[in-house]
């Protein structure tokens, strides 16, 4: 058996990790499939072409397999091992092995396979790719790294919840966000008290203890989003994740919750800016999705959401055209935010405050600038966009560092 057939074969009896999907791979088996025919040369071409448009194959296969998804990775993640039969682990070790050899393939492994020497001359003239090196822990023998692997799944998670922290949903799917929010809870300036009850609360939830859904809600540009993004940042490495959904996505709360009940990692469902008109409809729906705000300790899913408004409901001026109906209103409102076992308020600060901030970033930006000056511009600033705020105020140090970096005036 050439090497070019004993591959083929590895890739077409891999069991736990099922990757004849992948279009790279599939590319390989289409490649490997053709060996002996005049498509090889097309099929190398196509295979080359797919693996240069990443670093390497060797990183790429060793990637797959850090992310893939299976009852193996699953387990893994949720430190579960145990209840996985003995077949599954072997099956492991198997692909491992075979993936090990299919991921350092060469391009003398084809060449050298094939009977027809015309073919083997032109092919010897068409470009290598980069084998490269394998991710960590698949260094080298990865038939060796099995716990290597589990603790590798402990810290990072499984399948696309180990490539990627924040998810959004759309058309009742989940879609993985690339870029999200790099801030850190150090790059948020005082709002300590409030900013501590969130931390507490998420510390609870990744370590399986009671905790609550939260709402946060104040003034605009006060770091309420920025400071449920920081606490993603912050404990992602401990198993949480984050699916952002709109307000006009609550109808599907429970369809989300299903979707994810089976994973063993702990997820935020953020909802930013809610606000409901007194008429609308996802707001009972809502209401229902709160109820027992305390989450247990299998319960992998909470709720946090911001908001300009205490209690969520645009009055409109006929909702006040009588007391009855402003009391049913008010009963509407608090029944909702009630349902969040932590409210934290966030308020603009005062002129103090504010220039403390605006102290404290530029002291980490390291902008040796006049004190006196910058205070008096901040306050300059500060007037043009309407009010004090922490989003205002790295507004301006933003504005001061780039005039600064190119020697204008500001």
């Amino acid at each position: 058996m050439n090497k070019a057939q004993e591959l083929r074969f590895y890739i077409e009896a891999l069991c736990v990790y099922d990757l004849k999907k992948d279009e790279v791979i599939s590319s390989l088996l289409n490649l490997l499939q053709n060996i002996n025919n005049e498509k090889v040369l097309e099929k190398q071409s196509e295979f080359f072409r797919m693996v240069t448009s990443h670093k390497s194959f060797a990183e790429y296969v060793s990637g797959l397999i850090l992310t893939d998804d299976n009852a193996f990775t699953k387990a893994a993640a949720s430190d579960d091992l145990n209840a996985l039969p003995e077949s599954v682990i072997n099956g492991v070790k198997s692909d491992l092995e075979k993936l090990e050899a299919i991921a350092f393939i060469k391009p003398e492994d084809i060449y050298n396979s094939v009977e027809n020497e015309d073919l083997k001359n032109i092919l010897k003239t068409l470009p290598a790719w980069e084998t490269g090196k394998a991710l960590s822990p698949l260094c080298t023998k990865w038939t060796e790294k099995i716990d290597a692997l589990v603790q590798y799944h402990k810290t990072n998670g499984y399948g696309m919840y180990s490539k990627y922290v924040a998810f959004t949903w759309r058309n009742h799917s989940l879609y993985p966000i690339n870029g999200t929010d790099p801030v850190l809870l150090s790059d948020l300036k005082n709002y300590e008290f409030q900013r501590q009850k969130v931390i507490d609360n998420t510390e609870s939830f990744v370590n399986g203890y009671p905790s609550n859904n939260v709402l946060l809600y104040g003034d605009r540009g006060t770091g309420k989003s920025s400071t449920v993004h920081a606490v993603l940042n912050e404990y992602a490495k401990f198993g949480l994740r984050m699916i952002e959904i709109s307000k006009s996505d609550i109808p599907d709360l429970n369809l989300i919750r299903e979707l994810l009940s089976q994973s063993p990692m702990k997820f935020i469902i953020f909802i930013d800016d809610l606000c409901f008109d007194s008429h609308d409809d996802s707001f009972g729906e809502l209401k229902a999705a709160l109820e027992g705000s305390l989450s247990g300790r299998k319960h992998n899913t909470i709720i946090y959401a911001t908001s300009n408004r205490r209690h969520l409901i645009k009055e409109s001026f006929s909702d006040r055209e009588n007391d009855i109906n402003r009391n049913d209103i008010m009963q509407e409102q608090l029944s909702l935010s009630d349902r969040f076992g932590l409210s934290v308020t966030f308020i603009n600060p005062d002129k103090k405050n504010y220039l403390d901030i605006i102290d404290k970033i530029a002291a980490d930006r390291e902008l040796h600038v006049n004190p006196e000056k910058l205070h008096l511009v901040a306050e300059q600033w500060a007037s043009r966009k309407g009010g004090r705020s922490p989003r205002c105020a790295k507004q301006f140090i933003d504005f001061v560092e780039s005039a600064e970096m190119r020697g204008k005036e500001w």
